[in-house]
């Protein structure tokens, strides 16, 4: 592909802004910008970029929290060829570090209050909230006028949660990224008329890649939010603000257990997306009977296919509620066992896809980069299942199922169990060394009512074979977890190890 021919992620907006120039794009607390306003600031951003003396290829880090400050440096960086490096803003210390040295970032827009957690000798611009701030800057500089990036061209470095070992940054080409949003516009009936509301990170992969970027695509009015603040979202809901809404099952958990879950008027809510990590399938029917006139989604995928892979939509749940769907528009996928061979439906494997939209590689990791590209197509590292009618279900991460007494148990089956029990807000399982089981199947729970050790394992035999039932149940107060919603078991792991 050649510069010119517009298939770039910022090319998307440009395109939006010359078809609805003067639609409200994004509104972020007291400010809002048309299409043509935003295009006019992703342009004079860049040219702000670009004449801090960076080059196309350059890594550029961003810190900073949700605003549309965050979201224009990212199109800049996107129109200036230069590629973006999100970074979780809860990161500190050494974490922080590996990331803007690994990604060889040479400069980090960084929000005011989070800039000096930053390694020393880091060079940063502030984002916002700053005299000399990106934003500030936009009122003075020309607009870019320069080439554009080609489609084949890197324009972020996405990296992975890191939920079981060091994050990797996955190297996203504008091509990928393009294809992912025209798969999410698809799948996700996302439309001009949507109203959605953004309040997960958009330094993650699915709030801004499937959902903001989709929505400016077909050129929506999208409202940004700080955070998933649940005042916050039931007032626009209710005022008629907002129509759709996403957010992983870790927030719609926190929303469904608030008082006013049940008297609050929630009919304008027309959209419901789900995703990030694996919705309890009766957390997803609590949810379903309160709110009968809501279409629910399931997103599934990883930051690695930029991130939408498959998904479950609104007519589809009817008997499949655990079921992830089926692949989108631009992606192929393929249950395999450990040889790369495809296993016969219903049969756990491996699930591997092959897609444009798809990664790169890993950033200066050539070893995992072969690997997970092996034979040809992408390792998830999901366990999955597929049907006879191209359904998938997500059984497990690959390294999560516990091994207990040389037979295999997946963790989500466990967790559905326990979420039956009224007792349970939240439930994490794990497999914990043990000289007898090799792994002993251990529950993680927070509860909201009083409940003991006894009383779940005994539920979970009612549901399950016995053997699947916890041999321990411990109680916390919170599951730790990424900003995305990702309950981190590895932490649980290393915490519980040796309890």
């Amino acid at each position: 592909m050649t510069p010119g021919h517009g298939s770039t992620v910022d090319g998307v907006l440009r395109r939006s802004a010359r078809r609805t120039p003067a639609r409200v794009a994004v509104e972020y607390r007291d400010r809002r910008w048309t299409y043509e306003e935003l295009d006019t600031a992703v342009s004079r951003a860049a040219s702000v970029l670009l004449g801090l003396g960076l080059s196309p290829g350059d890594r550029v880090g961003a810190y900073g929290h949700n605003s549309d400050a965050y979201l224009i440096g990212f199109l800049a960086c996107a129109r200036a060829g230069l590629v973006h490096v999100p970074v979780n803003q809860n990161l500190t210390g050494d974490d922080l570090a590996y990331l803007v040295r690994q990604s060889g970032s040479t400069l980090v827009l960084a929000d005011p209050d989070l800039a000096g957690r930053l390694p020393v000798g880091v060079r940063r611009l502030p984002l916002r909230d700053a005299d000399d701030s990106l934003l500030a800057r936009l009122a003075t500089a020309p607009a870019y006028d320069g080439p554009e990036p080609g489609g084949e061209d890197l324009v972020q470095l996405l990296y992975t949660s890191g939920t079981t070992a060091l994050p990797k940054g996955a190297m996203m080409t504008h091509r990928a990224l393009v294809h992912e949003y025209l798969s999410a516009v698809t799948a996700l009936d996302i439309g001009a008329d949507d109203r959605p509301v953004h309040a997960l990170p958009l330094y993650h992969s699915a709030q801004m890649h499937v959902f903001l970027l989709p929505c400016l695509t077909v050129g929506a009015t999208n409202i940004i939010l700080d955070a998933p603040d649940g005042d916050r979202l039931f007032d626009l809901i209710e005022a008629g603000r907002v129509d759709s809404l996403f957010a992983p099952p870790t927030v719609w958990i926190g929303l469904a257990n608030r008082s006013d879950f049940a008297t609050r008027d929630l009919a304008g809510l027309r959209k419901a997306y789900y995703g990030a990590s694996i919705m309890p399938v009766p957390v997803l029917e609590r949810l379903r009977e309160r709110l009968p006139g809501l279409a629910f989604y399931n997103c599934f995928g990883q930051s690695e296919i930029g991130p939408l892979a498959t998904v479950l939509g609104s007519d589809e749940h009817e008997g499949r509620m655990d079921s992830c769907g089926r692949p989108v528009l631009f992606v192929e996928a393929r249950v395999v066992d450990p040889d790369g061979r495809d296993v016969p439906d219903g049969t756990p494997g491996e699930i591997v896809y092959r897609s444009p939209q798809l990664c790169e590689g890993y950033w200066d990791k050539p070893q995992e980069t072969r690997q997970a590209f092996r034979g040809g197509w992408f390792h998830s590292g999901d366990l999955a299942v597929r049907d006879a009618d191209g359904y998938f279900t997500i059984v497990d991460r690959v390294k999560d199922v516990i091994n207990s007494g040389g037979v295999l148990i997946a963790s989500r089956q466990v967790e559905d169990a326990l979420y039956t029990h009224e007792a349970v807000a939240e439930a994490a399982v794990v497999g914990l060394p043990d000289e007898r089981w090799i792994e002993a199947v251990t529950a993680v729970v927070v509860t909201r009512a009083e409940v003991t050790e006894e009383d779940l394992i005994a539920h979970v035999r009612e549901k399950l074979t016995a053997f699947k039932a916890p041999k321990r149940v411990l109680f916390v107060d919170e599951l730790p977890r990424n900003a995305s919603g990702k309950i981190l078991k590895r932490e649980l792991r290393d915490r519980f190890a040796g309890s």
